[in-house]
């Protein structure tokens, strides 16, 4: 009788055979407080332009610094984790966004508030891949999926905090308070440093990390360069499409759909709740039925939710459970970001993983710096319907992108080989 050889991971030394609570744990809540960081600056956007007398334009470029500088800090952090360490990295990562926050809370005019957030944006950019790498690492093959989505789940929830602590806080306590107030997620950085346990695969595997040019050339002997391009651009059309739509939609549910700050943070908050809800479907239908179909139908998901809002909305004013439904189900759509820890660790080997994964997703991160400017100039072109066409049309990319890269779910990190 033939036996059934053992899946290919389970040949690896000290291949994790159960899901890592601690490391997700801890992982989580640097990712939660990370978005919420990077986030939190929309929600307040309105009293700090009136206190700092910030033009249109200088609002617009102060919300995509920090999404420019994730990608510098990304590249840079992951060559460090690569290099020191996730445990070590991390640490850095969780005391540098939370470093700018508090002074963010400092800031006398647009350039002092500019360098400021560009100082958050770097730990921002550093802290995602080394959390997805480390966790991914310490997953076993068929939950690694799951791993990643409820990694990611931090996003809702960091931006549902953002939304009721910029909207219904900050009139209390005014906005530089809750930047002060919110720089406490630096003590996340302590408890890392203390009880965060390194990835044996890191640990076995240390001295085989390259410099970031060595692993540039590596990338390219192994031809995984195209892999890395791949993935950043599906990075540039889902976080697209997610930051065109979101980073304004504060800003639209007031002054365009002229909604009161009340309502206007129950509606992100639906949106938060059914993105949370479908990050956490997301890895067991990334786990069953592999990462590219679930990209797609949660990509068109989106366009679906997307549309109405954009050219029906004066449909969905006067019908709140129908406006309801719809920013539920493109909360619900946007749960596909759960997807990426999973599919760019298993894109790259582990001595070019941290660098890999955090140049392409930071980098594609990085990109939407433009988000603001292109739906600002948008919207005054074309109203609404302009501003939210920009993420309706990205959705329908990262559907149909997301099938040039290589169906993943069954890969051992421990012996990725092109």
């Amino acid at each position: 009788m033939a036996v059934a050889s053992p899946p290919p991971e389970a040949s690896s030394p000290a291949a994790p055979t159960c899901f890592p609570v601690r490391i997700w744990l801890i992982s989580f809540f640097g990712w939660l407080f990370d978005f919420y960081d990077l986030v939190l600056f929309s929600f307040l956007l309105i009293p700090i332009g009136h206190d700092l007398h910030l033009t249109q334009p200088e609002e617009a470029v102060l919300l995509g610094v920090a999404l420019g500088a994730s990608g510098i800090g990304g590249i840079a952090f992951g060559y460090l984790s690569d290099r020191y360490g996730r445990k070590r990295v991390m640490t850095w990562t969780i005391g540098l966004y939370s470093l700018g926050t508090a002074l963010t809370a400092l800031s006398v005019g647009p350039l002092t508030l500019l360098a400021f957030r560009l100082l958050t944006g770097l730990g921002v950019g550093g802290e995602w891949a080394v959390g997805h790498a480390l966790l991914a690492e310490s997953t076993p093959t068929r939950m690694r999926g799951r791993a990643s989505a409820f990694l990611q789940a931090g996003e809702p929830v960091g931006v549902g905090l953002a939304a009721v602590t910029g909207l219904l806080v900050s009139p209390w306590i005014g906005w530089r308070a809750v930047f002060l107030v919110s720089s406490a997620s630096a003590v996340l950085a302590f408890i890392v440093r203390q009880h965060l346990p390194e990835s044996p695969l890191w640990s076995r595997q240390k001295e085989e990390q390259l410099s970031p040019l060595a692993a540039l050339v590596w990338l390219k002997q192994h031809h995984l360069l195209g892999a890395m391009f791949k993935g950043w651009l599906l990075g540039v059309f889902k976080l697209g499409t997610y930051w065109t739509c979101y980073i304004w939609l504060p800003k639209f549910l007031q002054n365009q759909f002229h909604q009161p700050v009340g309502r206007s943070a129950l509606w992100i908050l639906t949106a938060q709740l059914g993105q949370l809800l479908g990050m956490m479907a997301f890895g067991f239908i990334a786990d069953r039925h592999g990462r590219r179909l679930a990209y797609t139908l949660y990509s068109l998901l989106t366009a679906a939710a997307l549309y109405p809002l954009a050219f029906q909305w004066q449909v969905l004013i006067p019908r709140p459970w129908l406006f309801w439904g719809v920013m539920f189900a493109l909360g619900l759509g946007s749960g596909c970001t759960a997807g990426f820890g999973a599919l760019l660790a298993e894109l790259f080997p582990t001595q070019v993983r941290n660098f890999a994964m955090g140049t392409s997703y930071n980098c594609a991160r990085g990109v939407q710096f433009f988000a603001p400017i292109v739906v600002g100039a948008l919207v005054s072109a074309y109203g609404l319907p302009g501003g939210l066409g920009v993420p309706l049309v990205l959705a329908l990319a990262t559907g149909s992108w997301v099938w040039t890269l290589p169906e993943t779910r069954q890969r051992n990190l421990a012996r990725i080989v092109e």
